[in-house]
């Protein structure tokens, strides 16, 4: 009965953020296509006959209950180009491509089980200026600045050399460092906008 229930719980869980990644990942790159795939012993979703939601369905229809030790892992599947193209596995990707499905997971994850806060650090250097646009209006959006988030919101603290991120920022700080010594302040918006225009000059 326990084993039952995990697995139920597991497959519940699975679906949820599977779905969320498909929108998730379809509001980043409006043009594409990402899904998220389970992986078994019996690499049946590793060949594509069957959908993991179908895959689940059958099972449950002839009374066979999913087993914990046959799920090997998670896989992702994306197209960044069309819906229709043939979607690519997590290792044929840029890196830039990579950090987008990363965060295009996390963010599922957090519209399924938010957390209070999150850290990012540089989390859009590899992005081209497109995405990290999308990403930055993902954050305000999760974020609840200005009443629009339906997900619960979080506070996401973010380090950034690009511009996009500052522009929907709530609150922006420069560090400063000195004598050894480092210093944080709040800075408005136009002097954090020259400070990262400036950097990606020199």
């Amino acid at each position: 009965m326990l084993d039952q229930r995990k697995d139920e719980a597991i497959a519940r869980t699975f679906k949820q953020v599977a779905a969320a990644f498909g929108e998730v990942f379809q509001q980043l790159v409006p043009i594409g296509r990402g899904r998220l795939i389970i992986n078994r012993k019996s690499d049946r979703d590793a060949r594509g006959d069957i959908s993991d939601d179908d895959d689940m369905e059958e099972e449950e229809t002839q009374g066979k209950k999913s087993k914990v030790e046959e799920y090997t892992g998670v896989s992702i599947a994306v197209s960044f180009n069309s819906k229709h193209d043939e979607q690519q596995k997590i290792g044929q990707l840029s890196g830039g491509q990579k950090s987008l499905c990363a965060l295009a997971l996390i963010f599922a994850i957090q519209k399924c089980d938010p957390a209070p806060f999150y850290l990012f650090d540089e989390i859009d250097a590899n992005l081209d200026a497109q995405y990290r646009t999308a990403v930055a209006q993902m954050l305000e959006r999760l974020s609840g600045q200005g009443g629009k988030n339906k997900d619960g919101g979080g506070q996401f603290i973010c380090t950034t050399f690009r511009p996009e991120m500052v522009h929907v920022a709530d609150r922006c700080y420069g560090v400063t460092y000195t004598n050894k010594t480092s210093s944080i302040d709040v800075v408005d918006r136009e002097a954090a906008l020259e400070f990262v225009e400036g950097m990606q000059k020199a």
